[in-house]
């Protein structure tokens, strides 16, 4: 796909659809998760085509999506409670997955319909945006028909777990940068069980910021949108203060 996808300034007059993208931070999952159902119910009575696209890591976390269930923690509760990992069970797709800081969360609430994109599109679309990402960065990746989610050599690098409410997307893709691996391997995310990232793969640092920048680009450009704008934080946005500590 050729298309180029420029940033805008959010006081442009065009009428063309854009993407607005909010890059949130550190975010508790259940004040991201109740962002992204207010947006999800905003998207959903409007008309204008429009998309948003939520960008951020997540303290140290399990969630269970709907092809998930307790067996896929390779952990006992013991072991979780002493590493203060909370579990959460969530109506989306996917299996379980590990979420914490290093791991960079992007959740697009897109109205599918309206930019006549079906399920299995959509998915499509967002892995193909993860695969790019990875390409950029010199990481060979690929994505599955039978499996959602991204892989390359040493296992899987990207999850997928979408929701979608009155045609409107909501949660999204969690791409692994940098997180500390033996974490993201109490829980089996997918038929192999191994679980990689951009840094174990470059054998190299990998900045947060440049893989936030490249991921923003190729979600832009898959979902159609030529043009995006950029904020900091969202005044909807409920920030907690949790403090976590995962040995």
């Amino acid at each position: 796909m050729s298309t180029s996808v420029s940033p805008i300034s959010p006081w442009s007059k065009s009428t063309e659809p854009a993407l607005d993208v909010y890059l949130l931070g550190m975010v508790d999952f259940d004040a991201c998760l109740y962002l992204q159902e207010c947006l999800a119910a905003e998207l959903a009575g409007r008309n204008d085509n429009s998309g948003i696209l939520l960008l951020c890591e997540h303290p140290p976390l399990i969630t269970i999506g709907r092809e998930g269930s307790r067996a896929h923690l390779r952990c006992e509760p013991e072991e979780l409670a002493a590493r203060q990992l909370e579990v959460r069970w969530l109506n989306r797709g996917g299996g379980c997955v590990a979420h914490l800081p290093g791991q960079l969360a992007a959740y697009p609430i897109v109205p599918l319909q309206s930019r006549k994109l079906g399920l299995i599109d959509f998915r499509e679309r967002l892995e193909e945006a993860a695969v790019a990402v990875c390409h950029e960065f010199h990481v060979s990746a690929w994505r599955r028909a039978e499996s959602a989610g991204v892989w390359c050599r040493g296992g899987q690098v990207a999850h997928l777990g979408v929701a979608i409410r009155s045609w409107v997307s909501y949660h999204g893709l969690f791409l692994n940068v940098s997180p500390r691996l033996d974490v993201t391997r109490l829980v089996q995310s997918n038929v192999e069980g191994r679980v990689t990232s951009l840094a174990a793969q470059r054998l190299r640092l990998t900045p947060m910021p440049a893989v936030r920048e490249s991921l923003i680009r190729h979600l832009a450009e898959r979902l159609e949108y030529q043009r995006y704008h950029l904020y900091t934080g969202h005044p909807l946005l409920r920030r907690t203060r949790r403090i976590v500590a995962y040995a």
